[in-house]
Formats: structure tokens, C-alpha cells, sequence
């Protein structure tokens, strides 16, 4: 995460969502209306995944240890699937009790709305603003950005209702807006979950794994490859570790065909850390990718 977004700014979005969450709730329960109830659990629901959200991303700068080699960067997935899930969670609800509203309508104070909207809405638009940088190279910081900007977008919807409530009386728009705003929440939150939950899944990242055999044993001394593994520490380092079969050579003349590989995975495949393990005829005719079987035929 840039440097910009420091610990100062985190806490400047959670207090906004905050000051957000008791005024949408006063002027939810002053005009009747559930769209600004809504948007207030909301914005709570966001003020927790902020806090959430900087948590995780400053247990995740820690160095690696003993007992976590590969370091904390999983705490910001994990974080960043807890939120995309809560957020989906609660856009599913609040999209049910405006199907009920829609069943059962009730009347709204237009002109409360309204105000409370504008205001909400001002807010939300800083709060995307301070955490926009980061949301592009990290999913954890994505995620609430989301949030943020699902918020920002639900108040311009709560706006255009109040201005219809106010001047023609149309009640149906409060919720009608609300089960909007909960499925265009819901459709930007799934690729995150979905990423998230492959990473933590250890799913391969999408990689010319073909090609990458290709390539490797085009070099020269390197007669096949198998037992490849590829997984993601986040969204950011992919790691690689292989069986490469080569001529009977001297370990000193191995080495600089590591290198080569290494250098081919970094500059064309993008692959933060490589583990090979030579071997000279163990394996030849096993496949590319483990076969729990494979071992017994070594």
C-alpha cells in the first residue's frame, strides 16, 4: 500500500463513516425512509471493514518468521473475502426488506431525505477519493473502497428518490432504489470473493503453464519439466517450484541454468519466487502438473 494511504487517512474515512451512520440513522428514522436506514448499516458496516481493512495491511507488512515463511500477506486476503462477503450479505438483506416495503409501502419525508442524501453523499465521495490509489494493486484495500464507492453510489440514488418523493409523491422509489443499489453491490462484489477465496484455495494463477514448459526446456541442458506448482501468496506474488530434468552435470554448471529459468519466469510470467528441484532421469515421464501417483513410478 502507498505510502499516501497511511494510518491518518484510514482514520479519517472511518470517522466520516461514523459521523455518516448516526446522521443517515437520525434521518432514516425522521423521514420513514429505508433506503437512508439502508445506506446507514451500510456505512457502519463499511466504518468496521475500514478498520478492518488497515488492520490487516499492517499485520501483512510484517517479515517473514520461523513459523510464517512466506510472511502475513494472507491476512489481507483474508480480510478483503470478510468484507466482499458481509457486504454481499447485508446488500441481500436490505434488498429483502425492500421487496417487503414494496409489498407494504409506507410513507417517506422527502425533504429530510434529501438533506441527509446531499450530506451522505459528499462524505462517501471524499472517503473514495482518499482511498482510490491503493484500490487498484491491492485487493484488501479494494474491497473497502467498494464499500466506500457502493456507498457514494447508493446516496446518489437516494437523492434522485428524495427529489421524486418530494415533487411527485412516488413512494415506490425508496425501496425500488434500495434493491438497485443492493444488486450493483452484490455484482461488484463477487470477482472479489471469487479471487480472494481462489488464492486462499491455493488455485493455480492464470498462467501459459504450457508455454512456460516450452521455454524452460528450450534452454539449453534442460530435457523435460514436471511436477509444477504455481500459487499466489495475494494478489501481487505468484510462486513457482518445478522438477527439471538435466544431463549429468556438475552442481556449478546447474546453477547458472537456474538462473536463466528464474530470470524467464520473472521478466515473462511475472513469477515472484521459483523453487527447482534438478534431477537427471527421476520423473522424465511423468506430466507437467503432480499426479498423486507419481512418486510411486520415480
Amino acid at each position: 500500500m502507498e505510502k499516501s494511504l497511511s494510518g491518518g487517512r484510514f482514520l479519517l474515512v472511518t470517522v466520516l463513516n461514523v459521523i455518516i451512520t448516526v446522521f443517515e440513522l437520525l434521518g432514516g428514522l425522521l423521514s420513514g425512509s429505508l433506503s437512508l436506514l439502508s445506506d446507514a448499516f451500510h456505512n457502519l458496516g463499511d466504518a468496521l471493514s475500514i478498520v478492518l481493512s488497515y488492520a490487516a495491511h499492517r499485520i501483512g507488512g510484517r517479515q517473514q518468521t520461523r513459523t510464517n515463511t512466506f510472511g502475513y500477506r494472507r491476512a489481507e486476503i483474508l480480510a478483503a473475502l470478510l468484507n466482499s462477503g458481509v457486504l454481499i450479505v447485508i446488500s441481500l438483506f436490505l434488498a429483502g426488506e425492500a421487496v417487503r416495503r414494496l409489498l407494504h409501502p409506507e410513507p417517506v419525508k422527502g425533504d429530510i431525505m434529501l438533506v441527509v442524501a446531499v450530506v451522505s453523499f459528499l462524505a462517501n465521495l471524499l472517503s473514495t477519493v482518499l482511498l482510490n490509489r491503493g484500490s487498484k494493486h491491492n485487493l484488501n484495500i479494494r474491497a473497502t473502497y467498494l464499500h466506500l464507492l457502493s456507498d457514494a453510489l447508493a446516496s446518489v440514488g437516494v437523492i434522485i428518490g428524495a427529489l421524486l418523493i418530494t415533487i411527485w409523491q412516488i413512494s415506490w422509489v425508496d425501496p425500488t432504489i434500495t434493491i438497485l443499489v443492493a444488486l450493483y453491490i452484490c455484482y461488484e462484489s463477487l470477482p472479489i470473493v471469487k479471487q480472494t477465496f481462489g488464492i486462499l484455495m491455493e488455485a493455480s494463477p492464470d498462467l501459459d503453464y504450457e508455454g512456460i514448459a516450452r521455454d524452460i526446456c528450450a534452454l539449453p541442458e534442460v530435457e523435460g519439466v514436471h511436477h509444477l506448482h504455481a500459487w499466489q501468496i495475494d494478489e501481487n506474488n505468484i510462486v513457482v517450484s518445478m522438477h527439471v530434468n538435466m544431463d549429468n552435470v556438475p552442481i556449478s554448471e546447474i546453477e547458472p541454468i537456474y538462473r536463466q529459468i528464474e530470470a524467464l519466469l520473472c521478466q515473462k510470467y511475472n513469477v515472484n519466487h521459483v523453487t527447482i528441484q534438478a534431477e537427471c532421469h527421476r520423473g522424465e515421464d511423468e506430466s507437467l502438473f503432480y499426479q498423486q501417483n507419481d512418486w510411486r513410478h520415480s
